[in-house]
């Protein structure tokens, strides 16, 4: 399974306000990562404009995370069609935008299309998922009163 997200159109749906701030764009990916390593899928995220070093680091990429920039003579949705078309099996590959000519382009090559606001859904329920599961592998354990007593004793004797 593999997920093309049209980066900037999804940004724009979770963050509309935020759209150009780096730390959006930054956070995006980080819940993306999440979301590709519990899936155990491939995620392609292209947005528009120049490449941001920041977010080009080897730490925020794999090789089932890619994030694309378009060359200087072309755009986002110019890259999401030539991957759309580069696919051989589009049976378990999702578009993921809101654009209604990348959305109607994917269905023509018959690519799944997933809108962004339903992918934020899913992305969202399974980030709190997740959380939870996490919080529930925590085990914090308090030390009984006698407990205490004893390493109050063992100091105690060490510090005379």
């Amino acid at each position: 399974m593999a997920y093309l997200i049209d980066g900037n159109n999804l940004l724009g749906c979770i963050s509309p306000s935020n759209i150009k701030d780096p730390r959006s764009k930054y956070d995006l990916i980080l819940k993306l990562r999440v979301f590709q390593r519990l899936k155990r899928t491939k995620i392609i995220l292209v947005f528009d404009g120049y490449p941001d070093p920041d977010l080009m680091t080897e730490h925020l990429r794999n090789k089932k995370f890619h994030l694309l920039y378009p060359p200087f003579d072309q755009n986002a949705d110019q890259i999401i069609k030539e991957i759309i078309l580069k696919q051989t099996d589009l049976r378990r590959f999702f578009v993921v935008s809101s654009d209604r000519e990348i959305k109607n382009f994917a269905k023509a090559k018959r690519a799944k299309v997933i809108g962004c606001e339903e992918f934020n859904r899913k992305l969202e329920k399974i980030l709190k998922k997740n959380k939870k599961a996490q919080e529930g592998r925590k085990k914090v354990s308090s030390l009984s009163p006698l407990e205490v007593n004893q390493w109050l004793e063992i100091f105690k004797n060490k510090n005379d």
